[in-house]
């Protein structure tokens, strides 16, 4: 199947051209469920953490790469594939439910799935507040939160951009330690408990990435890829 082939191939290939660094990958489970919470700088961030962790992390991705039809249809839909990215129909006004049983479909399944809190890139580079999916995700399904801290990838395909930079760039991924819910929120109720946790995530992103806060939510503009 080419979407395997692309697995064996994009990862190494695209790790000698842009040799990003990468710390604190022991933190990253090889085996069972764990959800995989990211700041979110650029498009290629869902590419760059895929091929730095030796294990597959499904990202969500627009429908429309999938559909694609001849040659170049059939190659996009294999890179989107290769990488363990899935469809989600963004314009569909059930998109953020679909999403969070897809994710959970991924979790039970043992395998690991690939979060931006934040929900839509920054454009300023400031670390905006965590929606609180990602803890419905964790406290659902019990799985861990692996935090993590990309920096300069905004440098590989700014926004805007419809291609990426080959050749090196100073691109830093860095994996924080695990965030366990199993017996912690207890009690609490389900609001409550879904931000709390949520901002622990993003605190410990914060941590990882050395990003100003915003505080407040960051929107998707309406013109967004």
């Amino acid at each position: 199947m080419l979407s395997t082939v692309a697995y064996g191939v994009i990862p190494p290939v695209a790790r000698a051209v842009w040799r990003p660094t990468v710390e604190g990958l022991h933190h990253v489970p090889m085996s069972g469920p764990v959800i995989v919470a990211s700041n979110h700088l650029s498009f290629f961030d869902s590419v760059v953490i895929p091929v730095v962790v030796p294990r597959k992390v499904a990202f969500l991705a627009k429908s429309d790469y999938f559909t694609g039809t001849g040659v170049k249809g059939t190659l996009v839909r294999a890179w989107f594939e290769g990488l363990g990215m899935l469809p989600v129909d963004r314009d569909d006004t059930r998109a953020a439910i679909a999403s969070l049983d897809t994710a959970l479909d991924v979790l039970g399944k043992g395998g690991a799935f690939g979060i931006y809190p934040e929900g839509t890139r920054s454009r300023d580079g400031r670390l905006y507040r965590g929606r609180t999916g990602v803890a419905h995700l964790a406290l659902t399904s019990g799985a861990p939160v692996v935090p993590v801290g990309l920096v300069g990838t905004e440098d590989i395909q700014p926004v805007g951009a419809n291609r990426p930079r080959l050749g090196r760039v100073d691109v830093t991924v860095r994996f924080g330690e695990p965030i366990t819910v199993a017996g912690e929120y207890d009690g609490v109720p389900t609001g409550r408990a879904r931000r709390e946790l949520t901002d622990r995530i993003m605190a410990a992103i914060a941590g990882l990435s050395g990003q100003e806060l915003a505080g407040v939510y960051n929107e998707r503009p309406a013109d967004a890829s």
